[in-house]
């Protein structure tokens, strides 16, 4: 029995590529495919090649491009390239394409493929507004997700001309990211990305927040965010609606994400207290800094000039504990569920998973994420946790790139789930 492939590391991954202008970002992603080690064959459509021609494909993929079934007969190209595949990505998908997969179209070599495919599907869509919103395309997309296909939200923005709107192709970064979660997320019997959030909704924060001090200088962490983002593009694909607290986050929004961009503490404070109430789910993944100056300085702190090595003094106060007031203010209710997050160092005569223990204790979450940072990790590709009760008890652990880490978080979350989500 084959083992499924759950990275992008040796990964065989089909490209298709739908004829619309935003295909020169598909170049861009297969790029980064090939970076993350995928062997990565593109299929274009027959009027992509007026967008982007073959040899750029060939150039980037390393492998010969072929766009009709009559092409590698003997090899029997259209059945064996999605038999073979690990993963298809589909960008950017027009309206005739979705509508031709709708369809069951096998009348070029990427439609053929995805007939004979049973690899998790992703499919972003890229055309104008009132193609996206027409009644036909609505109905096509909603057929496609219910046969196991993640079709990604289209990004908001400046379109061909001088048009803006829904119906936008995300950036390369994020259909990477969306990539990276639907191969390692878990599957169906058919194959598919698992649906188990679908109708939850999630609110995730990320990030790391920055305290000012002056005009110029702020108290801060290292976060870089990759693992909050990492969690909503999970939830994403595994059916969940998701609003996302970035705190400092240079990243491109996972496409479908509600995302909103806070600074301090205490915006993200008041973020998540306007939103957790109408969510299924709190994850608080943003590092929260503990102390804020106690009162920020209208003007740059100066340095003394003279030969001596004075300093300011600056004095700090305590932050909100948000993580905590949230489990206060939920009650003996169910909802939210809530998860956070703990990186720990040893020290005082105990080492980091005690400390991990009795602060998952103190704190009452559902669940506490640790990672132990006596060797770094912030900004960093992988991770490597372990997933506590309320109790303190281990009741999962995981290891490996932030957004295999991810997956682990929500199989433990899934269970802990009110039993009806807020949209039902």
């Amino acid at each position: 029995m084959s083992t499924v492939q759950r990275t992008l590391e040796g990964a065989r991954v089909l490209v298709g590529v739908g004829g619309g202008i935003a295909a020169y970002k598909t170049a861009h992603l297969v790029r980064g495919l090939v970076g993350e080690g995928a062997d990565v064959h593109v299929l274009p459509t027959a009027s992509s090649l007026n967008f982007v021609g073959a040899a750029t494909w060939e150039a980037l993929s390393h492998h010969r491009v072929l766009t009709s079934v009559f092409e590698d007969v003997d090899q029997v190209a259209h059945v064996r390239r999605g038999q073979e595949a690990d993963l298809v990505v589909i960008a950017p998908a027009t309206a005739d394409l979705l509508a031709r997969m709708r369809a069951g179209r096998a009348d070029d070599l990427l439609t053929a493929s995805l007939l004979v495919t049973r690899a998790p599907v992703v499919v972003a869509p890229a055309m104008h507004t009132e193609m996206w919103e027409h009644p036909s395309t609505v109905e096509n997309v909603r057929v496609l997700r219910e046969r196991g296909v993640t079709v990604l939200e289209p990004a908001v923005g400046r379109l061909t001309g001088p048009d803006s709107g829904a119906g936008r192709l995300p950036e390369p970064d994020a259909l990477l990211d969306a990539a990276r979660s639907v191969i390692a997320a878990p599957r169906d019997a058919n194959g598919a990305v698992l649906q188990d959030l679908a109708g939850y909704e999630l609110l995730v924060s990320a990030g790391g927040t920055r305290e000012d001090l002056d005009p110029v200088r702020f108290l801060a962490n290292h976060s870089s965010g990759r693992q909050g983002w990492a969690l909503a593009h999970a939830a994403l694909v595994r059916g969940a609606r998701v609003r996302l607290a970035a705190a400092n986050v240079d990243l491109e929004t996972p496409p479908g994400a509600q995302r909103f961009d806070v600074g301090s503490a205490a915006e993200l404070a008041a973020s998540i207290a306007e939103h957790r109430r109408d969510v299924d789910a709190l994850v608080m993944a943003a590092a929260v800094a503990d102390f804020t100056a106690a009162a920020r300085a209208d003007e740059k702190i100066k340095k003394d000039d003279g030969d001596d090595d004075s300093v300011p003094s600056i004095d700090l106060r305590r932050t909100e504990d948000i993580l905590r007031h949230s489990v206060l203010d939920r009650g003996s209710s169910d909802r939210p569920a809530i998860v956070g997050f703990a990186a720990e160092t040893g020290g005082h005569g105990s080492s980091a998973l005690e400390l991990a223990r009795a602060k998952a204790r103190r704190k009452g979450a559902d669940l506490l994420v640790f990672n132990d940072i006596t060797n770094g990790v912030f900004g960093a590709s992988d991770n490597a946790v372990r997933i506590l009760d309320g109790d303190g008890q281990e009741v999962a652990e995981a290891a490996g790139s932030k957004t295999t880490v991810a997956h682990a978080v929500l199989d433990e979350l899934v269970d802990r789930l009110p039993h009806v989500p807020w949209s039902a």
